[in-house]
């Protein structure tokens, strides 16, 4: 009688093989995963960027001391030196005007404005120090900073 070759697989060796792709596979989809949580945060975070960003070009704009028979603010529309925004607080970021942005209301906005010594020739009561921090839905906070003199 003669030998005829064997065809197919074995039991064992489609279970051995099986085995290897579900581990590719896992190894593929977790590392998906990863890379799409991350570019979520990083969405995020440079929102943040931008919305603090935004602010300390709002406030930079503004002179460090009120131009001479300015009226008091009444609202942020009307804020007319640096000084006012100390200790803005927004939660939810808001546009100059006081107006909420659609689909930022869970970022909280402070600023924090004081005297500096830090530019060299001009005096503490000409400068001052902007600090915008934004905090975001994950619970980061961002800090931008700036400085405004005048000289």
């Amino acid at each position: 009688m003669s030998r005829h070759a064997q065809r197919g697989v074995t039991l064992i060796e489609l279970v051995v093989a099986i085995t290897i792709v579900a581990i590719a596979a896992v190894a593929v989809l977790g590392a998906m995963a990863s890379i799409t949580t991350r570019g979520a945060n990083t969405m995020v975070r440079q929102q943040a960027v931008a919305i603090a960003d935004a602010y300390l070009e709002e406030i930079l704009l503004q002179p460090v001391s009120p131009p001479s028979g300015a009226a008091a603010p009444t609202s942020r529309a009307s804020f007319n030196d640096v000084d006012e925004y100390n200790g803005l607080l927004d939660v939810g970021a808001r546009d100059q005007f006081g107006n909420a942005l659609p689909n930022l209301s869970n970022y909280t906005v402070s600023v924090a404005v004081v005297q500096t010594t830090a530019l060299p020739n001009i005096t503490a009561a000409n400068a001052r120090r902007i600090d915008v921090s934004v905090t975001d839905p994950t619970g980061l906070t961002v800090v931008l900073s700036g400085y405004r003199a005048n000289y």
